[in-house]
C-alpha cells in the first residue's frame, strides 16, 4: 500500500486524531464504501493484505481515494469478515454499497487482545446513552506498520444505534 497518503508521516496511514470519534455520535447518510470480504480464522485475518492491495489498486485506479481513510470491519464470523473502504465516488469493478444510519463512537488503544473487554466496554457505553445496539464495526484506524511507527494502537469501535 506504498503512497496512499503522501502527507502521512510514513507515507502509508496518517497519524490518527482520536478526539473527533471518542464518545461521539457519528451520522452517516449514504456514506459510499467498496465493500469486500476478508477470510480468517477465529477473527485473525489471513489475507488481509492481498484483499487491501488489491481494494486500493482499485480505489486509486478510479480517483476514487477520500480525503481521510475509513475502513469499517464487520466481523461477522470467527471465519471471515466484510470489510468496508470509504471511497469518494463508485469504483467500478469493485461492489459499491452505501451506509446510512446513527452510531455511537468509541476509541480504544492497544493490543487486540483487548477487544473483547473493548466490546463489553462499548456496550456498557450503548447502553448509558439509553440506546440499544443493532450491529458493531470496527474501524482499525491505521496497518500494523504505522501504529508501531507512531506508538499507539486505535481501534474505534462504532455501534449502529436504533
Amino acid at each position: 500500500m506504498d503512497k496512499l497518503y503522501e502527507n502521512a508521516e510514513t507515507g502509508c496511514c496518517p497519524r490518527f486524531d482520536p478526539e473527533p470519534w471518542d464518545g461521539k455520535e457519528v451520522k452517516f447518510k449514504d456514506r459510499l464504501f467498496l465493500k469486500d470480504h476478508v477470510m480468517s480464522i477465529f477473527h485473525i485475518p489471513i489475507n488481509f493484505g492481498k484483499v487491501m492491495v488489491r481494494d486500493m489498486e482499485k480505489i486509486k485506479g478510479a480517483g476514487a481515494l477520500p480525503p481521510k481513510p475509513l475502513m469499517l470491519s464487520d466481523e461477522k464470523s470467527l471465519w471471515g469478515s466484510d470489510i468496508y473502504i470509504a471511497v469518494g465516488k463508485e469504483v467500478p469493478g469493485a461492489e459499491n454499497v452505501k451506509i446510512s444510519g446513527t452510531f455511537l463512537s468509541k476509541v480504544f488503544e492497544g493490543p487486540y487482545s483487548g477487544m473483547g473487554n473493548w466490546i463489553k466496554e462499548m456496550n456498557e457505553f450503548v447502553k448509558s446513552k439509553g440506546k440499544n445496539s443493532e450491529k458493531l464495526y470496527f474501524f482499525y484506524t491505521t496497518c500494523p506498520a504505522c501504529a508501531k511507527a507512531y506508538g499507539k494502537n486505535y481501534t474505534v469501535i462504532l455501534a449502529k444505534v436504533g
